[in-house]
């Protein structure tokens, strides 16, 4: 049982004069704060880091466009939280699990996962690791170590904690980050899982992108306390507040809160304070929620160029290293898109495996009926389904109307 000190007078405790400072070490100007310091970081992880982060902006230009020609169903964009993700991602060891929310695809570009996956999962091709039952943007990779994103908001959160757990059964010295933003933090699965981690001294990062907006929410509109990070004190976890589009920050942050994790089985939340540059989605307009000054403020902020002016100080980056990579990564995206639309879908009893270990006979039948569907209105399917038996004989369609009328 908790002991506390004892007090005689009703005295109330506020937290209104409490806030936690925000961890800083680069300037936009790519110089270090006075007293900063630079992590330990050599010239290939500043590179692999900076690479991604383009690579990671790149792809978003270049969907969002595809989407807007009617090529892509749907997309979400990192723009402008690249630090914190890829920053944080850097980190780790290549091992640690990453959960993410819908918006790290940095995370993995910069794990290796290439254009082609990326692409492979965004039209849900035959190639597709999802079999094409996820919308777009879901990736998942098990050789990367990434788990399969899901829509349902903070439902990662707790995820991780079991995750986590079964990390230190294993005491093979690795932990597992979760990825979400200040909106997801107001689910009650944020409080269950930071509960729990701390209860079971479990190595999880809690890794919290406030980038302002819950879609079209400011943040001053979701909670009256200094952001999300003091929300760890009730739980008795460690905390930290870091600029989340100064990468070397996040790095430093996200490296020490790693330490914590493995070594002391000790659960961290990181706060990174960002910004959403892009809208929510492809789906969203933000002029209705927000101002253009606003953004152009945030814009001048960019991490990616505070990342690089960094790099050119050290001599580690030049203008003619940034236009090659630039172009080679805008032909390596159109080139991968174009391959990735022509591939066709996944095959369509795809649809009723990796549920059980051999399709159940309900499923049989279930699947045996949508063929017999798409049979009878191929001009409804695209050419992947229409291809199944483009010729069906009287004896077919006479066949098939008998099993829809109650046949099975």
């Amino acid at each position: 049982m908790t002991t506390t000190a004892r007090t005689h007078q009703p005295e109330f405790l506020s937290g209104n004069e409490f806030s936690i400072p925000t961890y800083a070490v680069l300037a936009q100007d790519g110089s270090l704060h006075d007293g900063a310091e630079e992590p330990d970081l050599d010239q290939a992880r500043a590179l692999r880091i900076y690479q991604a982060m383009i690579a990671t902006r790149v792809l978003d230009e270049r969907m969002l466009a595809a989407q807007r020609q009617g090529r892509l169903s749907f997309y979400m964009q990192c723009t402008g939280e690249e630090a914190a993700v890829i920053g944080s991602a850097a980190a780790l060891d290549d091992d640690d699990m990453i959960m993410a929310q819908y918006r790290e695809q940095g995370a993995l570009a910069y794990r290796g996962f290439t254009f082609d996956e990326f692409m492979n999962q965004l039209f849900g091709n035959e190639m597709d690791y999802g079999k094409g039952r996820q919308m777009p943007i879901h990736y998942g990779s098990r050789k990367l170590h990434y788990m399969t994103i899901s829509s349902p908001l903070a439902t990662q959160i707790p995820q991780a904690t079991g995750y986590a757990y079964g990390q230190k059964l294993a005491g093979e010295g690795l932990c597992t980050i979760v990825y979400f933003g200040e909106g997801a933090a107001s689910e009650g699965d944020f409080h269950a899982a930071l509960n729990m981690a701390t209860v079971h001294e479990v190595p999880v990062i809690f890794f919290c992108r406030n980038n302002g907006y819950a879609i079209s929410t400011p943040s001053v509109e979701q909670f009256a306390a200094d952001g999300v990070a003091p929300r760890a004190f009730g739980y008795r976890m460690h905390v930290i507040r870091v600029d989340g589009n100064d990468v070397l920050a996040v790095y430093r942050a996200t490296q020490r809160a790693r330490e914590l994790a493995v070594k002391d089985n000790k659960p961290v939340l990181i706060e990174a304070m960002t910004y959403r540059l892009a809208a929510h989605s492809s789906s969203d307009d933000p002029s209705g929620y927000r101002s253009r000054k606003e953004e152009e403020a945030w814009r001048d902020k960019d991490p990616i160029t505070r990342m690089r002016a960094w790099l050119e100080i050290k001599g580690w980056w030049d203008g003619d290293q940034e236009k090659a990579l630039q172009d080679r990564l805008r032909a390596d995206v159109l080139d991968t898109m174009k391959r990735a639309e022509k591939r066709p879908p996944p095959p369509l009893d795809s649809l009723v495996t990796d549920v059980y270990a051999d399709v159940t006979p309900a499923l049989q039948r279930q699947l045996d009926q949508l063929k017999r569907h798409i049979r009878r209105y191929p001009e409804a399917y695209p050419r992947g389904a229409r291809s199944l038996d483009p010729v069906l004989s009287a004896a077919d369609h006479v066949e098939d109307h008998a099993a829809d009328q109650g046949g099975e």
